[in-house]
């Protein structure tokens, strides 16, 4: 968690919108992360459950913040409240339903301070909450250069709860796209665009 009075380097976005259930084993995974110099901003997207309980029972364990605004009905606008309130230089990606590995922001911030701008890698899929073994994965693909001619060309899988990005690369390209057309694809146009 976030060192006290600190600035974290690390600001975990995670967009929801009605899971709590799925949120708390979310948090539980930051919550054992080897790196510890991090913050978290929930950004619910008008949820109705009890998503904001669940959240309140991670105040102690992490530097967390739960902040709501009405349905939208996308991830872009909760990301981009999430870029908007990041209060360090680095923003990473976590949707709700996901989780990750005890080492992830280790190893992401590691290669960020060697000089990356994006981190990205797969994802295991999880099929049923009591799984212990991951077969299938999501897989990435290894970065191209150009990226931009690769991104639009060769169809680039950038999974996007693995990535970690710097923030005023995000705020160079005006954040993530909120139009309409864009839902469930906003991601792909986000990195096109960052390329």
């Amino acid at each position: 968690m976030g060192q006290e009075g600190k600035k974290p380097r690390v600001t975990v976005v995670i967009p929801t919108y009605n899971r709590a259930e799925d949120l708390r084993r979310c948090l539980d995974s930051l919550v054992v992360q080897t790196y510890s110099n991090f913050e978290v901003v929930v950004c619910d997207d008008g949820s109705t459950d009890d998503s904001e309980c669940v959240a309140a029972e991670f105040l102690g364990r992490l530097d967390i913040r739960y902040e709501t605004a009405e349905n939208f009905g996308g991830p872009a606008r909760p990301r981009n409240r999430g870029i908007r309130l990041a209060k360090a230089p680095f923003v990473a990606f976590l949707d709700s339903d996901d989780w990750w590995a005890p080492q992830k922001l280790q190893f992401s911030v590691a290669a960020l301070n060697d000089g990356a701008d994006v981190v990205y890698h797969d994802l295991f899929i999880a099929r049923s909450k009591d799984q212990v073994t991951f077969k299938d994965c999501v897989v990435s693909s290894r970065p191209r250069s150009p990226m931009f001619p690769a991104l639009l060309c060769t169809g680039i899988s950038i999974p996007n709860s693995s990535v970690v990005v710097r923030k005023e690369l995000l705020e160079r390209i005006g954040g993530i796209s909120e139009e309409r057309d864009l839902i469930s694809v906003e991601d792909y146009d986000t990195w096109i665009r960052l390329s």
